[in-house]
């Protein structure tokens, strides 16, 4: 049996069906619809196909339009809108049961020279300092129960450490802000595009619970939370089998969506990434009068 990362690279490893199509899998788990990590992941992955590899990606803008079955395959087909002397233009629509349910435009650039700077990194505790995923759960073990925290502490593709403890676990109004440090739990292979799609997968992870943080929202049902739309920019080269640090913000929520912006550092303190994404936060007593 392979790891929980292997299961990731696996669910990347798309199948090439034809010029231009590709075909991926979810994993074999118990979801109602696929984590919209994956599908983001996964477009980018069939874009950069096309791409040769002198062209890192260098920004995405995608649309999550249904939700993704996880019980069938997604038909991935690429678009080649452009192939010009400095910039790749690719467009992605996934597919399932013949309906688009993600569409993703990305930008590919050769790399050039150019003026550099970096805001500042956050202050935040070596990820080394701080608690695995797994003791910052410990204290709640009582609480929790024994299955659900071992459900929780399963082996993932993606070690997470967060800097302070996740606010599900104590739902009380907080500051629109958080910090995890993130990477993969093993080696990637030397690919910038794998690396890229990794850091994509994880960038759905928590962003959007940080619009949550103000208002005390906890995964117990009250809300019906969806990602709408998901940018990236991809700045500078980095690793995310080394530790990077997610800084997360959220500057507005209003009419039932949530607006929230991360920065991706890596460990010498400079930005690699940013990312951007706008999502759902609607009061399930509402849903009816929506489609």
């Amino acid at each position: 049996m392979g790891t929980p990362l292997d299961d990731l690279l696996d669910l990347l490893e798309l199948e090439a069906l034809e010029e231009n199509l590709f075909r991926g899998v979810s994993p074999d788990e118990d979801r109602q619809r696929i984590f919209g990590g994956q599908v983001a992941a996964q477009a980018l992955i069939a874009a950069g196909r096309t791409v040769s590899d002198d062209r890192p990606v260098h920004s995405l803008h995608s649309y999550f339009l249904r939700p993704g079955d996880p019980n069938i395959p997604v038909i991935f087909e690429v678009d080649r809108i452009r192939d010009g002397q400095s910039f790749t233009t690719r467009r992605v629509v996934a597919i399932q049961h013949g309906k688009a349910i993600f569409n993703l435009a990305a930008s590919f650039q050769i790399i050039e020279d150019g003026p550099d700077h970096s805001m500042e990194m956050p202050a935040v505790p070596a990820p080394e300092e701080l608690p695995t995923f797994r003791e910052r759960l410990e204290p709640y073990l009582p609480r929790l129960g024994e299955s659900m925290v071992e459900w929780l502490v399963r082996d993932r593709p993606i070690d997470s450490r967060p800097v302070k403890d996740p606010h599900w676990l104590e739902p009380a109004p907080r500051e629109p802000t958080q910090d995890v440090w993130i990477k993969t739990n093993g080696a990637l292979p030397d690919d910038p595009l794998l690396h890229a799609c990794v850091v994509a997968y994880a960038s759905d992870l928590t962003l959007l619970d940080t619009a949550t943080l103000p208002h005390a929202i906890g995964h117990d049902g009250r809300f019906m939370m969806a990602s709408l739309d998901h940018a990236m920019w991809f700045h500078r080269p980095f690793r995310a089998d080394e530790w990077l640090l997610y800084h997360q913000q959220s500057p507005s929520a209003s009419n039932a969506r949530g607006l929230a912006v991360g920065h991706v550092f890596r460990e010498d303190g400079i930005v690699a990434v940013t990312v951007i994404q706008e999502g759902l936060l609607r009061p399930i007593k509402d849903r009816a009068k929506h489609g």
